[in-house]
Formats: C-alpha cells, sequence, structure tokens
C-alpha cells in the first residue's frame, strides 16, 4: 500500500502503522518503506510518516540521514505543523555529525513566527545539547532569545530548556521574571510545573526570608514587664522594621495562588512546595485544602502528596490538623498509603486527639495486612514517646498485644516496650519479668534479642530470673540467629560480672561455644569478651573497668519520623521521594542576608511595547508577504493546507493580542499592509481622531478586515506586475503610517523624508527571501544615511550599466554604492544598557575613515526619562592587526532621543569580533561587532573580458564551487542580482550571455580581488564559483550564497 500511487492507499497504510505503534508493535522493518514517502505532498501522509519517523529516526540512523535534505527542505514548509515535526525529527537523529545542520535548524525554528515551532525549537535545544554538551554557549543564546517570546505556548518548554542546559544562570531570567510571573496561569500544565519549580529557586537566591519575620514576632512577645512605653515603642519600631516582603516576591505568591485549584495533581503539588518554601509561615496554610483534595485522586499520586504532607507535618502540625479525619486509614488503601497516613497520625498526634487517635490505632492493630499492624504499633510507641500523659496507658495496651497469637505483632510490640522500657525502667520491673516469660514462645529473632537485651541490661532488678533464661539460652546457643547469639553473649557478660558465683561456670561454656561459631562476628565478640571480663597476665588496664563499659546508663533511644530529615530535599521532588539526591537535582539555596539589587528585574514596560511593536510590524509584513507568495506557486497544494495555514496565522493573532493595546494597534497597522491605499488612510484618519481607548475596541475589527483584504489581494494576484503594484500600496500605506508616529512624536521634516526614502527601498521586500534568522535583529530599525541607487533593475537599467561597464572595459575600480542592506543589528540592549540601546549596520560606504576600514553607522537611543552623558567608546579589546576609528564622543542624549555616529573599522579581511566597551558618564558595557563576510568587500566595475582574464589567473587553489538547486522564482536575472547584491557588497559585471551573471568585489585590508559566477544550468540547478585568493572568505561567502539562491 505504501508502494501504491494513491494518496488514500497510502494514507490508510500509514494510519494502520501508527496504530501499531499506538499498540506497542514494531515497525521498524517497515522504515525503508515508509521514508520514502517523507517527500509526500499529500500533508496527512507528511504528518504521519513523521509521526513514525519520530518514534524510529534514533533507531534507523543510517536511513534517516538519506533523508536529512527533505527535512531541511520541510523546515522552510508554509504548514507550521510540518516544519515542527521537521524539527523534531532531525533532533531525534541522533549522530553528532549533523549537529552543525541541527543548531542552524533551532536557531531559524527560534525566529519562526509559528509558535508552536518555537516550542519544538525549545525542546530540541535539550536534545542538542545532550547529543552535544560544547554546543553549551550557543544554545544559551538561542535560551536567551526564547526566554523573551511572549507567547504562553513557548514558555513552558524554553524554561524546561532553561533547567537542562544552564540552570546556574540565573542573570538570564531576571528580566524575564515578571512575565514569566504574569504569564503562569496561561501557560499549559507541565510548563507551569516547570517554571513554578524554577522561579522557587530563583526566589531563594533574590529575596531575603520572609520566616525572619516570623521568629523576630515570637521574640518580641515575649517582652520585658518592666520595660518603660518609650523603649516598649523603639522595640515595636524596630520589629516592623525588620522585614518587608519585596514586591516581586508577593507578585510570585499572588500568581501562583489560584493554581491550587488547578486539575492537575503536579501543579497543586508545585505551589504547594512553593508556598512551603517561599511563603511567611502564616500563609503557607493555604496549601494544605488542596493538598488534601488531592487525597481523592489515584493511588500513584496520594502516595507523593502524602510523602510531602508527611515531611510538612511535622515542623507545621497546624497546617493539617483540621482535616485530621482526612488522614484515617480505609480498608481498601493498599500498605504505602495506610503506612504513609500512619506517619502522618503520628505526626498530628497531641493531647486534644491523642484518645481520638488511639481508638483509631487499636483498630488498625488488629488490621489483617501484618506490615501495616506492625507500623501501627511502632506509632503507638512514638505516641507514647512524645506526649507523656498516654506513656502509661500505651505501655499497658502493648503488654496486652504480648498474649497475640500473631508473632509478627509479638515481635514489634516487645522492640517497641523495649524502647519505652530505657525511658524508666525503675517503674517496670515487672513488664521485665512477663517478656522473660515469654521467651520460650517468641521466635522472631529481632524480639528474641531485644527481651534478651533487656534482662541483661537490668539483671539487678530480676536477679532470680536472668541465671535463669541464660542457661535456657545457652543450651540453644548453636541454633540461634547471630543477632540473638551476641546478645546471648552480652547476657553472660553482664551477669559474670554482677552474679559470678551462678553464672561464671555458664559464662565459660558460652565464651566457649562462641570462640567455635562459624560466623566470625561471633567469635571476634566472644575473644573480646573474654579478654575483658575474664581477667589474666595479658589482660591490659581495661579489664579493671569492664562493669562500667557493660553496665554503663545507656541513653534512651529516640522515636523519631522517618521523614524528619527529608525537609532537606526540595518538596515535590524525586529526591525527596527517594530520600536520596538524584541525578540532575537543583539544591534550594539558602535565603540571601541581604536580598540583591532588585532593579535588574525593572522593565520599562511603555519601551518594552514600543520596541515589540516595531517587531511584530516587520514579522507581520515579512510573513505575510512570503506567506501568499508561496500560496501562489503551490495551487495545487490539498485543503487541508490552506487550514493549517490559517491555524498558524490565528495562533499568532493570539499572541499578538497579549501584548499591551500599543502592541494590538501597532500588529493591527502591519497586518493590514497589503490592502489598498485607500483603507489604509481610513484607518489613519480614524487613529488620529480617536483615543487610546477607542484603537484598542476597534483593533479586532480592523484586524479581521485587514486580514480579509489581503487574502483577497493575495488569491486575485498572478502576474507579476499586480503583485508588484499590491506589494507598492502596502509599502506607501507604510510610509504613510511612519510619516505619520513621525510628526506625532514632534520629529523634523527632514526626518520624515528619511523615512519616506526608506518606504522606497522596503518596495523590493517582498522579492526578498525571508530568513528566520534575521528576526533576532529586535529593535529599531535605523535610517540609512546613503539611498540605495538600484536595489531593482530593470531591463533598461541594466542595459545603461552594461554599456557603461564595455567602455570601460580595462578599468577594474571600486563603483559608487549599490545597495545598502536594511538589516541592523543589536550593539547593546536596553535592558543591558540600563536604557541605553544601540544598534549598527553597515552602509557600504568607501574611504570615509581610511581605504582600509569598513564604514559601521551606530544609532544610540535612550530609552530613559533622564538625560545620558558622555556617551563615548574605551578598552578597545581588538584582534592583532585590527584597528579602529572611533566615533565622536555624544555629550549628551536627550529622554526619547537618538542620533546616529559613524565609525570605521579595520577588520583585517577577517570574522573576528571587534569589542569593545561603549561608555557613558556613569557605566561601562562590554560591546563587540562581527562582520557578515559579505561587508568585507567592496564593489568594483570591470568588463567581461577582465573578469574573464582574472578568474583565468585565480583557478586551482582559488576557486571555490558548488552546485545548488535554484527555486523557479530566483531563476530571473533581476532576482539573482537583487539577492547577491543584498547578502555581500558585489558590483555587477556585464554578461553577453543570459544564463551566466557576474560578480566583482575586491577585500577591503587587502584588495584581493573576489569574482562570483552564477551559470544556471537545466533542470533548476546552477553552478555558484568563487575566484579569489582569500580562500577562507571565498569559501564562507559560497556557504552564505549557497542558501540564498536556492531557498524560495
Amino acid at each position: 500500500m505504501l508502494e501504491s500511487n494513491k494518496d488514500s492507499a497510502k494514507l490508510d497504510a500509514m494510519k494502520r502503522i501508527v496504530g501499531m505503534i499506538a499498540k506497542g508493535k514494531n515497525a521498524s522493518e517497515l522504515f525503508p518503506a515508509v521514508v520514502k514517502n517523507v517527500a509526500s505532498k499529500n500533508i496527512e501522509i507528511k504528518k504521519l510518516v513523521y509521526v513514525y519517523l519520530m518514534r524510529y529516526a534514533e533507531e534507523q540512523q543510517d536511513l534517516a540521514l538519506l533523508s536529512i535534505s527533505t527535512f531541511q527542505r520541510a523546515l522552510k514548509d508554509p504548514n507550521q505543523l510540518i516544519r515542527a515535526s521537521a524539527l523534531r525529527v532531525l533532533s531525534s537523529i541522533r549522530v553528532p555529525i549533523i549537529v552543525p545542520i541541527m543548531m542552524l535548524a533551532i536557531k531559524e525554528a527560534s525566529s519562526d513566527l509559528s509558535p508552536y515551532v518555537r516550542k519544538n525549537a525549545a525542546h530540541a535545544i535539550q536534545k542538542l545539547y545532550s547529543l552535544d554538551p560544547e554546543q553549551k554557549e550557543m544554545l544559551i543564546e538561542v535560551i536567551e532569545k526564547l526566554l523573551k517570546d511572549r507567547s504562553t505556548l513557548v514558555a513552558g518548554s524554553v524554561v524546561m530548556a532553561f533547567e537542562e542546559v544552564c540552570p546556574d544562570r540565573i542573570d538570564l531570567i531576571h528580566k524575564n521574571y515578571r512575565k514569566l510571573c504574569n504569564l503562569l496561569v496561561d501557560v499549559e500544565e507541565w510548563g507551569q510545573v516547570v517554571i513554578i519549580h524554577m522561579l522557587t529557586r530563583y526566589a531563594r537566591t533574590q529575596f531575603v526570608s520572609p520566616w525572619k519575620d516570623d521568629e523576630m514576632v515570637e521574640e518580641y512577645s515575649e517582652s520585658n514587664f518592666y520595660e518603660s512605653d518609650e523603649e516598649q515603642k523603639e522595640k515595636d519600631q524596630k520589629v516592623k522594621s525588620t522585614y518587608t516582603m519585596d514586591p516581586d516576591h508577593r507578585m510570585l505568591l499572588r500568581n501562583t495562588k489560584p493554581l491550587l485549584q488547578s486539575r492537575n495533581a503536579a501543579v497543586v503539588m508545585a505551589v504547594a512546595q512553593l508556598y512551603w518554601h517561599l511563603a511567611p509561615k502564616s500563609e503557607a496554610g493555604i496549601v494544605s485544602k488542596s493538598l488534601v483534595r488531592l487525597l481523592r485522586s489515584s493511588r500513584e499520586v496520594q502516595y507523593i502528596v502524602l510523602q510531602n504532607i508527611a515531611t510538612m507535618s511535622i515542623q507545621r502540625k497546624g497546617m493539617f490538623e483540621p482535616y485530621l479525619k482526612s488522614f484515617y486509614v480505609r480498608s481498601t488503601d493498599p500498605t504505602m498509603i495506610k503506612t504513609l497516613k500512619l506517619e502522618i497520625l503520628t505526626n498530628l498526634a497531641n493531647e486534644a486527639n491523642i484518645s481520638t487517635l488511639l481508638r483509631e490505632f487499636q483498630t488498625y492493630v488488629k488490621s489483617q495486612d501484618k506490615q501495616f499492624a506492625a507500623a501501627t504499633i511502632q506509632a503507638i510507641g512514638r505516641c507514647a514517646t512524645n506526649i507523656t500523659e498516654v506513656t502509661d496507658t500505651c505501655l499497658n495496651g502493648l503488654v496486652c498485644l504480648l498474649s497475640n497469637r500473631d508473632e509478627i505483632i509479638v515481635a514489634e510490640s516487645v522492640v517497641v516496650i523495649k524502647k519505652l522500657l530505657q525511658t524508666q525502667p525503675a517503674y517496670h520491673g515487672e513488664i521485665i519479668k512477663h517478656m522473660a516469660k515469654l521467651l520460650d514462645n517468641v521466635t522472631v529473632p529481632v524480639a528474641r534479642a531485644s527481651i534478651l537485651w533487656l534482662i541483661g541490661e537490668y539483671c539487678e532488678r530480676v536477679p532470680k530470673i536472668a541465671p535463669d533464661v541464660l542457661r535456657k539460652t545457652a543450651k540453644s546457643f548453636t541454633n540461634e540467629d547471630d543477632l540473638v547469639k551476641l546478645q546471648i553473649l552480652n547476657l553472660s557478660a553482664k551477669l559474670y560480672l554482677t552474679n559470678s558465683k551462678q553464672t561464671k561456670l555458664l559464662t565459660q561454656y558460652v565464651l566457649n561455644l562462641g570462640k567455635y561459631d562459624q560466623s566470625y562476628d561471633i567469635r571476634d565478640r566472644t575473644r573480646f569478651i573474654r579478654q575483658l571480663i575474664v581477667p589474666n597476665e595479658k589482660s591490659g588496664a581495661l579489664s579493671k573497668y569492664a562493669k562500667k563499659i557493660f553496665l554503663a546508663q545507656k541513653p534512651a533511644p529516640l522515636l523519631e519520623s522517618p521523614f524528619k530529615d527529608r525537609d532537606h530535599f526540595q518538596l515535590g521532588t524525586l529526591s525527596h521521594t527517594l530520600n536520596s539526591r538524584a541525578t540532575g537535582y537543583l539544591e534550594l539555596s539558602d535565603w540571601p542576608e541581604v536580598a540583591p539589587d532588585p532593579s535588574v528585574r525593572n522593565v520599562d514596560v511603555a519601551e518594552s511595547a514600543k520596541e515589540w511593536t516595531g517587531i511584530l510590524g516587520k514579522m507581520k509584513k515579512e510573513k505575510t508577504e512570503k506567506f501568499y507568495s508561496d500560496s501562489e506557486e503551490e495551487e495545487d497544494e490539498s485543503a487541508s493546507t490552506s487550514a493549517s495555514e490559517s491555524e498558524s496565522s490565528s495562533e499568532s493573532e493570539k499572541e499578538d493580542k497579549e501584548e499591551d493595546s500599543s502592541d494590538e494597534s501597532s500588529g493591527d497597522s502591519s497586518s493590514t499592509e497589503e490592502s489598498s491605499d485607500s483603507e489604509s488612510d481610513n484607518k489613519e484618519s480614524t487613529a488620529k481622531k480617536t483615543s487610546r481607548a477607542a484603537d484598542e475596541s476597534d483593533a479586532e475589527d480592523i484586524k479581521k478586515k485587514g486580514k480579509r483584504t489581503s487574502e483577497k489581494t493575495s488569491a486575485s494576484s498572478s502576474s507579476d506586475t499586480e503583485s508588484i503594484s499590491s506589494e507598492g500600496s502596502s509599502s506607501g500605506s507604510k510610509s504613510d503610517s511612519d510619516s505619520k508616529s513621525d510628526s506625532e512624536s514632534g520629529k523634523s521634516r527632514k526626518v520624515e523624508k528619511e523615512k519616506e526614502e526608506k518606504a522606497v527601498q522596503d518596495r523590493k521586500a517582498p522579492s526578498k527571501d525571508v530568513f528566520l534568522l534575521d528576526l533576532d535583529d529586535f529593535g529599531p530599525v535605523t535610517t540609512p544615511v546613503v539611498v540605495p541607487t538600484a536595489a531593482v533593475l530593470s531591463p533598461s537599467l541594466t542595459a545603461d550599466l552594461e554599456g557603461l561597464s564595455l567602455s570601460s572595459s580595462s578599468v577594474i575600480d571600486v563603483t559608487s554604492l549599490v545597495s545598502v542592506p536594511t538589516k541592523t543589528h543589536e550593539l547593546l540592549h536596553r535592558m543591558s544598557g540600563k536604557g541605553l540601546a544601540a544598534h549598527y549596520h553597515f552602509s557600504r560606504q568607501a574611504g570615509i575613515f581610511g581605504d582600509r576600514m569598513v564604514s559601521v553607522q551606530v544609532t544610540v537611543k535612550n530609552t530613559t526619562d533622564q538625560k545620558i552623558e558622555n556617551i563615548h567608546i574605551e578598552e578597545k579589546k581588538l584582534p592583532p592587526g585590527m584597528r579602529m576609528h572611533e566615533f565622536t564622543p555624544i555629550e549628551c542624549l536627550e529622554p526619547a532621543g537618538s542620533i546616529t555616529v559613524s565609525m570605521g573599522i579595520d577588520f583585517c579581511d577577517s570574522t573576528q569580533m571587534a569589542s569593545f566597551q561603549l561608555c557613558t558618564k556613569d557605566d561601562r558595557f562590554n560591546v563587540n561587532i562581527q562582520p557578515p563576510v559579505g561587508e568585507l568587500l567592496l564593489p568594483v566595475t570591470m568588463s567581461e573580458k577582465d573578469f574573464k582574464k582574472e578568474q583565468g589567473m585565480l583557478t586551482g587553489m582559488n576557486e571555490t564551487s558548488a552546485t545548488i538547486t535554484v527555486a523557479p522564482q530566483n531563476s530571473t536575472r533581476l532576482v539573482i542580482i537583487e539577492r547577491v547584491m543584498k547578502a555581500a557588497n558585489l558590483g555587477v559585471v556585464p554578461s553577453g550571455q543570459d544564463n551566466i551573471h557576474r560578480f566583482a568585489a575586491k577585500t577591503v585590508h587587502s584588495g584581493s580581488l573576489m569574482l562570483v559566477t552564477v551559470e544556471l544550468k537545466e533542470s533548476s540547478t546552477a553552478q555558484l564559483i568563487i575566484n579569489t585568493e582569500k580562500t577562507v572568505i571565498g569559501s564562507v561567502l559560497l556557504r552564505e550564497l549557497k542558501p540564498i539562491l536556492s531557498q524560495g
């Protein structure tokens, strides 16, 4: 069926195979047949194939690697589910050789417009880290970017990746702390669990202990009777000023409280442990009701919850005392649940409820479950130790149990009585006699050993019985258990020291038996006792103190809860459950004495909204244009494709709704960019007339209207001319809205004119391939100083250029500016820069600061409400040979002001970072600039003849080439020229052949020629050739140009 030509048969086969996997059957033999269908155009088949591959990719790695190119192509699929599934399969192939491919895929997916794909990118981070831990630093960068994501779908997954890869990097959480607290309620359940555990650890490092307040109040309550009123007031004032809860600490407690009503037991347990570890003791009690509610769940959930309650009830009994009856044992409970409930009841026992509990315990002792009955006797013993009022009652009850028919109950009673008698032996001689009589009937070794120990320890109180007991046990010595034999030896030694006349011979007999025993423990003990109690010439000084050694006063044993020492583990963790440190356990740190600076968590809300507005506008514009251009070319896609696409759009819409109102209105303006000019103007005028509140209320209607219009436009546009005109109108509307926002903010007409010039350049955006990796350049787009003269070359202009080039055939010279890249790079984030933000871009202007320097334009922005003074560069940390021409220091930057300055850097023809410090009057920030390889070039003009001549001299080792598959829409001359020049600062060389495109440049530092040839072949393939002396730069440039020309 999988080999069938019909999709319906393949789909049926895949459904059956996935059904087999769901039932636990092995379907790995079908891997070769299934993997052939990975390139199927039917979305439903493709989804099921990916489900299968996710299950078996790790087992069949070699076969999976054969399809890796298909997975890479699927990462660009319009359907978000396919993109996500491809990433999941790729990350499931556990082969070190594809680590770079996985790394690139994760980076791209982390900037995807679909939150579902970004969520899967976070999942892939953990898989890649376990495969290659050396990628940690690069993965941390991706985690840092994803932590800024505002989608609730992504939050839980990225925090899980954070916990796995870099749980110690608390600094990454500072700026995202409040956002995570606020998103917590809307995150999916398992994400909530991970985030809560992470925030618990974070809070223990950032806030001071709220428990100090309780301690101070306790001290304060014990005030001196004779203190004057003034002293009392001073002390009162001191206590009040001792502790004030941090607002962020309070926010965490407030935002997690509603989750106590969650249907997921793990979420409730996570919130309970957070309150236990972080909340003031007076507030921690609110979790008890929710935990008791969980006792109605399955036995596995009950077991974990009861373990945590057992630990809590030791320190704070009052939390669970009102729910005492909830812990009564039911006959249907399994033993493990019964034992834990019994433990909690014992912890909660006090003078008020002990009589009720003892009645319960009497019933439990009669249980058919002998293990539980034995545990009940232990519980009675603990109650007798902890509550002195009922000690005698408990002791009498235990003595009554000695006549029970069940040996296990009798044995446990003996052990517990022995411990109780140690607390007050003088009053219980009769009980010891009674227990001595039981020795003949009791067979359990622990019970026999306990009776012998009691008789030996208090042999002076039963002088007549003790020797007779020794006589009986000496007879059965050889048949006894090792534990009992040791106590017989101890008893004989004690009786020899206190009553040697009657027991001397018996002791010698027992010692002789022990001397030849099979157990070396018994033999060792025998030799030790003989030397100690029987004096001879070889005996040392210790024999004088034998009586003091054997009959010393022994401390009474403490009957403690087995859960007493578990509180050093975080509640709700595997380590707490096992009472042993598990792999991957993250220790809870102690509270700091002084709280770290809370300002690290400050985020300027207005600026944050403004920044995200720009991002969303950029993202939506690029995504919408690519989205619909793809749909035009792939008209044969099934209906399910469009359904999934609309699903992706709705998800991104939902994500946008979670932004501030300013974000919404910005998102709306960008989403309607493909609508007509009239609609754009109408919306603009509406925005001017109405207030902010009206904007918020109308935002949804405008968004829907824009979406319908853009869909209609996309569906109707079939020719290049139509798409270009619609793109022009969209750019025009963007220009209008841009100029509107500029006028509102009071900027000059000059800035407005520059915005319009930028809009002209933006008209070519639809033909630009949308790189998802470009989206991490968040921040305001700087205005290029030089306007591009030939961003998209018309046929007539191309002809003119060719004519010009041919007229100067013998000249190889630097050309004027061809194309300015619009991409900006973040130099300093406003959060890291304490309100100072900086971005940079490469202006491609030659010779401003010297022949060998690359021109870089830096835009500095003040996002604070105060002036920033003396912005300058210091402490340049440059690699050998690299030079930098600093920009002129900026004396003062007004609040909300920005300024663009130019600087030059000689990168020495390498892509190494230029690191330096961007300084203000008060602060220093470490920043770095890393150039793309295409910006290390200057375009040159030359004739075709000169190009071929130079190319002939740069062959062999100086030539790098690759064959690529060119997307159909990339095969036209205009598109190839535009894409190549956008990626690298190259000049166009005229060509007499339509299928060969030539470009030339020289490196900025050394002036070495860089010749690029794109030769189109048949069947949508092309050969990309680069000739240069700088082979390293050539190979890097080849690697960067390949995806630009191959992708759609």
